[in-house]
């Protein structure tokens, strides 16, 4: 077992690092207790565990396989479309070119939807001043109801993004280049807010901004080979500032509907 976290959660419910037994069990003991902190790759750690083997043992189909195992318990319901894929992680310094490539994509997207999108938001790392992150444009895309794909999906597809997946109230889509990543969402809900508000608090913040960049290259240096499992290890620390922002929003006055697009 080569984390000390792991190792302490393992323990804290009654499981001992050196023995766990079976590790699907493993894994769904410690989600139940610390949810989303226990990650793709700490799935990964349990299963050379149990089979007495190191990490880089697990092939590529393996990960994929356990990935998805993880996914699917986390988000039922997921739909999967198509294949990605098995390109490094890159991450790279800001770059001052990033907003207007976002303004090009957002000019696109709203000539081809129109009014079914009632903003366009340029989210992610990218939109973060002084943040390093993957040259990946992410766009979030708020329409009046995700489930009602005739009004959205075609007219995405048409700029050139297929849809490449489906959760409860978003849907994503990315082309095959990784240039743009599109995110649609309902108005007014929680992955509308949460995205913008992440986006704010941490351009408000220099020292959180910096924790973030610090945790993305040190991801990228041991899952830079692995996608799924390095987007879902930032899931806990994003998790930590969205709520941690909450209060900085209600001393600020933010407010989704004033919140910048670029």
């Amino acid at each position: 077992m080569r984390h000390e976290a792991l190792e302490r959660r393992l323990r804290s419910v009654g499981l001992d690092p050196g023995a766990i037994g079976d590790a699907v069990a493993a894994w769904q003991r410690l989600h139940e207790a610390f949810g989303t902190a226990v990650t793709i790759a700490d799935r990964y750690d349990l299963e050379a565990a149990a089979r007495g083997v190191p990490v880089a043992a697990l092939s590529g189909e393996d990960r994929s396989e356990l990935a998805l195992e993880v996914l699917a318990l986390r988000s039922a319901g997921m739909e999967l479309i198509g294949s990605s894929p098995g390109d490094p992680i890159r991450v790279v310094a800001y770059d001052p070119a990033w907003p207007g490539r976002f303004r090009s994509w957002r000019d696109r997207l709203a000539g081809a939807l129109g009014p079914a999108a009632l903003r366009i938001d340029h989210v992610g790392s990218t939109a973060i001043p002084g943040l390093p992150a993957k040259p990946v444009i992410d766009v979030q895309v708020s329409v009046a109801d995700v489930e009602d794909e005739d009004a959205y999906v075609a007219a995405v597809e048409a700029t050139g993004v297929p849809l490449r997946m489906r959760e409860a109230g978003h849907r994503y889509f990315r082309p095959f280049t990784r240039e743009v990543q599109v995110h649609v969402c309902a108005s007014g809900g929680p992955w509308e807010r949460d995205h913008l508000l992440f986006r704010d608090f941490l351009r408000a913040d220099p020292d959180i901004r910096d924790d973030y960049a610090a945790l993305k290259l040190a991801l990228a240096e041991r899952l830079g080979d692995d996608r799924l499992a390095y987007n879902d290890a930032k899931t806990a620390f994003i998790l930590d500032v969205v709520a941690r922002a909450g209060d900085w929003a209600q001393s600020t006055g933010w407010e989704v509907s004033a919140a910048h697009s670029g």
